[in-house]
């Protein structure tokens, strides 16, 4: 398991996340998020947005990497640009903190927590740190 925590825009957000490393292939097989952003107005568009906030964490921490060739971004879409597909998914647990503070942010704090608490889980399973994002550069994919 790998742990980060993240404030911004008025909430804060704790993952943990479950991975299993083997020939150096990368597993994540759970994330557990807390949100507490005040109150929560809709318990399900929070929910779905930190679903998605792990997804898109996961595709920056293992994919995310832009290039330029001469002069020019060389991914245009995500023809070209991997992202995390569905049968990498792992299952998403969120809970939200009961909160009677006006609401906060809830699209993106959700993102910034998914690839430390992946590299802390990597080094817990492996003993090895790794600084630089993204993962698939060392073959972790």
């Amino acid at each position: 398991y790998g742990l980060a925590v993240h404030y911004s825009f008025y909430s804060y957000v704790a993952s943990v996340v479950e991975v299993s490393v083997t020939d150096s292939k990368v597993k994540v097989h759970n994330v557990f998020t807390a949100i507490d952003c005040g109150t929560a107005v809709n318990k399900n568009t929070i929910e779905a947005q930190m679903q998605g906030s792990a997804v898109f964490g996961m595709s920056l921490a293992f994919y995310g990497k832009i290039t330029a060739k001469d002069g020019a971004i060389e991914q245009s879409n995500y023809n070209d640009y991997q992202m995390t597909r569905i049968p990498q998914v792992p299952k998403i647990h969120v809970e939200i903190v009961e909160s009677t503070e006006r609401p906060t942010g809830v699209g993106e704090p959700g993102v910034p927590v998914i690839a430390p608490a992946i590299v802390n889980a990597i080094f817990k399973a492996t003993g090895k740190r790794y600084y630089n994002l993204p993962l698939s550069d060392y073959g972790l994919v």
